[in-house]
């Protein structure tokens, strides 16, 4: 299926769910980690949805896979730094649930786009 617009994208609109979540994650987080921790999560998260979209924009398969493969690594770094929160118990892991579901369905989708276009 060919989209005219990235936002008609299911795997966009996912990450904007989670760009949503992730917002509200981080304001559960401690002053200290304003300018830390909640800092990269917030550019991990919007990178999310901003490389599937500069992706879709590409010309060649190579570009826009490219671009996924990036996204895909920022799903794993908000991961990692979600489980880091669960760690420092910033918040319960039952705050933290949405978000890591959102990550492992975008994570499969990116997948699937990826394996699609190589």
């Amino acid at each position: 299926m060919a989209w005219t617009h990235y936002s008609e994208m299911i795997v966009w609109q996912k990450s904007m769910d989670l760009v949503d979540e992730v917002y509200r994650l981080v304001r559960l987080l401690p002053k200290e980690e304003t300018y830390a921790l909640s800092d990269q999560m917030r550019r991990a998260v919007v990178s999310v949805p901003s490389n599937i979209a500069e992706g879709h924009s590409r010309q060649s398969q190579k570009d826009s896979v490219h671009f996924l493969v990036i996204a895909k690594g920022s799903i794993y770094e908000l991961e990692t730094q979600i489980y880091i929160c669960l760690r420092q118990k910033y918040f319960a892991k039952e705050q933290a649930l949405t978000s890591l579901s959102l990550c492992d369905e975008v994570s499969r989708m990116l997948t699937s786009l990826i394996k699609h276009n190589l």
